[in-house]
């Protein structure tokens, strides 16, 4: 169960994030952490294991999660 919270909390920053790269005006928690974990699975998808960043894997997972949720509208188009 820990590491669903985890998903969730890691989802929750990432689309947050990702909300504001690309100016998004949704103030919905929930949407933020589908995004974040859409998100996470298209930038685990499109970058694997390249974003090695920082030694911290939280970090590299938001990072790479909020750069999936970015591209996540111009997937849609």
């Amino acid at each position: 169960m820990p590491h669903i919270l985890v998903i969730i909390i890691i989802g929750a920053i990432a689309g947050w994030i990702a909300g504001a790269l690309v100016n998004s005006d949704s103030n919905s928690i929930l949407l933020d952490i589908v995004i974040g974990i859409v998100g996470g699975y298209i930038g685990n998808r499109l970058f694997g294991n390249m974003l090695n960043i920082t030694s911290n894997i939280y970090i590299n997972e938001i990072i790479t999660a909020a750069v999936g949720g970015a591209t996540l509208p111009s997937l849609s188009n």
